[in-house]
């Protein structure tokens, strides 16, 4: 007997049974969350190594299209075969890695540690100058006693909670440290895949493609492509821009910060650059426990390192970030905040680094799907356009 199934019943059937599967698992998720959470956990543990080798690999990839496209250009290696070339450069490539971490281990790290104890040692004596200056000024004020009162203890809150911060500053990099050499197997296996994933870059990509095809149709097809063409175009200019943004800033901070003769040099530096890498809110992260630290020493040379601060970040933000960066991003600076701090929320830290990347990736996906039904509809898709109706 045949049975004369109607396309657009069955159609609906199925997008039912899927989300009633999807409904099921969500809530099975849900029900079990702890289990889940073990099991992604252990998931991510076994994979760390390829995770690690993928991250590895997209962030040296910079470097290895830099000696393709820039150095290795000359007559002598133009005439090698693919291969070769690759793995010359493959070679430099991790020769320049190695060359950075060599320059930090040896000559950043020790006096970023040197930094770090002294600060640690160096704290209850500034706390104690710091207090017996208060003490005395308000001595000198003739301020009401309740008053003094009040504003000693709320700095002693504050001496208080300087010092365990301070304090667990050590015991943290320690763990930092213990976490890295306890995974340093993940990250020897993690380079050896990233080695593997830049010699055959293209073939992975191709492969991505041939299962994009396979799967879908032509059109869906073209769509996935172009948008992992998107998102890669996207977080390769934000990422490479922002870590050599972040590098030019540091080095910057330090020759300026060493001419004023300021104190724990490397370590604000080292500060200024990390935190810089944040958009928006890197460098109030940055600066603000950076002043603390030399305001204990002196509060003149904090007043002098926040104007230095401030002139340095306009010249970044006005300069050096937008010749680097250029319009990586496309999206304004209400966006950005936004991103940053739902970004934030949800993946913490992360999430603040990534967060404008992939928010101008969604907000190009909402603009060209809005666009798109606009010309369909013989509407027009500038903004301004609607801005004028608005005042009419």
């Amino acid at each position: 007997m045949k049975i004369d199934w109607n396309k657009k019943y069955t159609t609906i059937s199925v997008y039912a049974f899927l989300v009633i599967c999807a409904s099921i698992i969500f809530f099975s998720i849900i029900g079990e969350i702890d289990a889940f959470t073990t099991k992604l956990g252990w998931v991510v543990s076994t994979l760390q190594p390829f995770i690690i080798g993928f991250v590895m690999a997209y962030l040296f990839n910079f470097i290895l299209v830099f000696y393709e496209e820039k150095v290795l250009v000359f007559d002598l290696v133009k005439n090698l075969k693919k291969k070769s070339k690759r793995g010359i450069s493959i070679v430099l490539t991790y020769l320049t890695v190695f060359f950075i971490i060599a320059l930090f281990m040896q000559f950043v790290l020790p006096q970023l540690v040197d930094s770090i104890a002294g600060l640690v040692n160096d704290v209850p004596t500034y706390v104690s100058n710091a207090t017996k200056l208060i003490e005395e000024l308000t001595r000198n004020l003739d301020a009401n006693n309740e008053y003094v009162g009040m504003a000693m203890e709320k700095w002693n809150e504050i001496v208080t909670y300087t010092i365990n911060v301070v304090t667990n500053v050590l015991p943290i990099l320690g763990n930092a440290l213990k976490v890295v050499a306890s995974s340093i197997w993940n990250i020897v296996l993690g380079l050896i895949v990233s080695i593997y994933l830049l010699i055959d870059k293209e073939k992975f990509c191709a492969l991505s493609r041939k299962i994009t095809c396979a799967l879908f149709n032509e059109e869906h097809s073209q769509i996935a492509i172009d948008l992992a063409h998107r998102t890669n175009d996207t977080f390769g200019k934000f990422l490479s821009g922002k870590i050599i943004d972040s590098a030019i800033i540091g080095i910057l901070t330090f020759i300026i910060l060493t001419i004023f003769k300021m104190p724990y040099t490397i370590l604000i530096s080292v500060i200024i650059g990390i935190t810089n890498i944040i958009p928006f809110f890197g460098p109030f992260f940055g600066a603000i426990p950076s002043f603390v630290i030399i305001m204990f020493v002196s509060p003149v040379k904090a007043l002098w390192f926040l104007l230095i601060i401030l002139i340095i970040q306009q010249l970044d933000g006005n300069v050096i970030g937008p010749k680097i960066l250029g319009d990586s991003i496309g999206i304004s600076a209400f966006w950005i905040l936004f991103a940053l701090l739902v970004a934030g929320k949800i993946l913490g830290l992360v999430g603040m680094i990534i967060g404008v990347p992939l928010f101008a990736i969604i907000y190009s996906i909402i603009k060209d799907i809005t666009e798109s039904k606009l010309r369909k509809k013989g509407l027009p898709t500038e903004t301004s356009e609607y801005m004028k109706n608005a005042r009419d």
